[in-house]
């Protein structure tokens, strides 16, 4: 079963990040990659989000984090449900998991998701090749969150980066 259904399913449990000590999802989060995206098409949005990542310095080869976002979304896609899509790409190069995340405004992306809803949450999760652990400890925790109606409503609410921000932040009290 491909591994982001395993972990959207619930088959891997949120509970293993507090006992295995990893960092919290919002500790990866920075305002700089953020985006309120106007995007036509997946795709572009892809496109847009990674440009953000390298203008910001966390891709050491933007050629190859872009092959391997596309090979990966061309296996399977990335759209999990829920209006929510996870782009994803170990490279070589990274020594840190960074997560860009793409809003987009007005109209959702066919991304071909798992229950066929438009997208309109985007995050796109990069790091290195070996720490498949930290991985699962990411996207465990990130399917937690976004299986919150209420935060998937505020983030598409939001008009700046800290407000992103903060929902994250403040999730665990969160209803």
């Amino acid at each position: 079963m491909e591994l982001v259904a395993l972990v959207t399913q619930g088959h891997i449990s949120a509970d293993i990040n507090h006992h295995m000590g990893f960092m919290q999802f919002q500790d990866y989060l920075d305002r700089r990659l953020i985006s309120f995206l106007h995007s036509q098409h997946r795709d572009e949005a892809i496109e847009a989000l990674i440009s953000r990542l390298d203008e910001v310095g966390k891709l050491p080869c933007r050629k190859a984090f872009q092959q391997a976002v596309f090979q990966r979304e061309g296996l399977v896609s990335t759209g999990i449900g829920l209006g929510v899509a996870v782009p994803h790409a170990k490279i070589e190069g990274v020594s840190d998991f960074f997560i860009a995340i793409g809003l987009q405004q007005k109209q959702g992306l066919e991304w071909n998701s798992l229950d066929d809803t438009l997208v309109r949450i985007i995050f796109m999760i990069g790091g290195p090749l070996y720490a498949q652990s930290q991985y699962l400890q990411i996207l465990s925790q990130l399917t937690s969150l976004i299986r919150r109606l209420n935060i998937r409503k505020a983030l598409l609410e939001t008009k700046v980066q800290s407000e992103v921000i903060a929902i994250f932040q403040e999730a665990p009290a969160m209803p």
